[in-house]
């Protein structure tokens, strides 16, 4: 039986509701996950440093699309639990279209500066020519990009969840065959693995875009409307959050790049390659979660339903608490078995990977409330106050860390910044929920 965003929801509804979107997160972090894999393996560890470099490069275009998909989708769920079916279609369709345009004109303008671009993110002269070919080639795919994550939200708001698993696991196939053709047998490298990872964005985003273009009597569809300026600026605020974490990502991604060559080289790199690989999969648990619960938050919020938002946020922090006590546990048993697939080709690489991601895998014991705390704000329209969140946590405590900490703990100060930083960022969530639960009857 479909379940409603008007449904009430119990702890086995909501887990049911929101599973399409966990292993959608996950499938979808399984993509760079399987670049690295053949880019280590068949290429060599230059290369997987290389990919490290370009990548959070490529994502802070991307984030524009989890800012639009995020902050739009809790309008357009508010418009619907508002009773204001045609509306909401606009809404939702004036936003793809401002963001085919806004991910065209970026892309542009990012394939020009790409060279500077790589230097400035620490690409050193051993590295660079093979990150501008992945990072030319990812940005190229950046509008396929923005509309695949942006879509997954949408799929939600339109009580399609587990359509939008099914788009992201054939997205996710055909990264995987392509990278195995373009890597293993065309020996293509890490254009290969680029070209494979944007033929998978065009199938998760495309296939979507033509399903909502087409005419139905229910759920929501591309229809003719009209230039929204309030309501985009709404969504973009509303979003800055999910735009503030991703591009705040990104540069804490570049910023530890720099600060492991400068420390140790391209090896060090090519380590915490591998844990960003391990920490996509294991926070997509977090995020899955996050943005498939908050479209239900977004709907009783706009319905004035007090009981079952309360409701579901009680139930919500009972289950990200269980999974963040989970995570740790099983990643600090698997660390050695998921750093050998990557690096067990060399010793001296995979004693310092396991070493860093033992250290650094305690944040996901805190990680997961920082994540669901910024979503659920964003899900009550208040898209300030979870870029705040954002910015304090990603940006600014993880940011300070990864520069003070190696001051005063040397090499493994880089991997306990994390931990540090999502300790204060949980100081912050937790302040803010208590002092706005009031406001919000929540």
């Amino acid at each position: 039986m479909q379940i409603r965003l008007s449904d009430h929801f119990t702890y086995k509804r909501l887990l049911r509701f929101t599973l399409p979107s966990v292993v959608t997160m996950i499938i979808a972090s399984i993509y760079s996950v399987v670049d690295g894999l053949f880019v280590s393996n068949l290429v060599g560890a230059m290369a997987l440093s290389a990919i490290n470099i370009a990548f959070p490069v490529t994502m802070i275009i991307g984030a524009v699309g989890f800012m639009l998909g995020t902050g739009g989708s809790a309008l357009v769920a508010k418009t619907l639990g508002e009773g204001k079916k045609e509306l909401a279609n606009q809404y939702f369709s004036m936003l793809i279209y401002s963001m085919i345009l806004i991910g065209g004109i970026l892309t542009a303008l990012s394939l020009i500066f790409v060279r500077p671009i790589m230097r400035l993110a620490g690409a050193s002269d051993l590295l660079m020519e093979d990150c501008v070919i992945y990072g030319a080639i990812l940005l190229a795919g950046s509008v396929p990009f923005m509309l695949q994550v942006s879509f997954q939200n949408f799929f939600v708001v339109n009580e399609k969840p587990t359509l939008g698993l099914v788009l992201s696991i054939a997205s996710g196939v055909t990264n995987m065959a392509l990278d195995y053709v373009f890597i293993a047998v065309l020996k293509m490298g890490v254009a290969g693995a680029a070209l494979a990872t944007v033929m998978g964005y065009v199938v998760g985003g495309g296939i979507p875009l033509i399903y909502f273009a087409k005419k139905r009597e229910h759920g929501l569809q591309l229809v003719k409307t009209k230039f929204y300026g309030k309501q985009l600026l709404q969504a973009a605020s509303n979003g800055s959050s999910e735009l503030m974490s991703n591009i705040s990502a990104s540069l804490i991604g570049i910023l530890y790049n720099i600060q492991l060559m400068k420390v140790i080289g391209e090896m060090g790199v090519a380590a915490y390659s591998v844990m960003m690989y391990v920490d996509f999969v294991f926070l997509a648990a977090f995020l899955g979660f996050s943005s498939g619960s908050a479209p239900v938050v977004s709907y009783q919020y706009g319905a004035g339903n007090h009981a079952e938002l309360k409701s579901v946020f009680r139930k919500s922090v009972m289950i990200i608490g269980i999974t963040s006590i989970v995570m740790v546990t099983v990643s600090e048993a698997v660390s050695h078995p998921l750093s050998a697939i990557f690096v067990g080709y060399d010793k001296e690489l995979l004693d310092m990977t396991v070493h860093g991601f033992r250290i650094f895998a305690v944040g996901y014991l805190l990680s997961g409330i920082n994540i669901y705390a910024s979503s659920f704000f964003t899900a009550l329209c208040n898209g300030p106050l979870s870029a705040f969140l954002s910015f304090t946590r990603t940006l600014l405590f993880r940011g300070g860390m990864v520069i003070l900490l190696p001051m005063l703990l040397g090499f493994d100060g880089i991997w306990g910044a994390i931990v540090v930083a999502e300790g204060l960022g949980l100081i912050c969530s937790v302040t803010c929920l208590v002092k706005n639960r009031k406001k919000y009857h929540y």
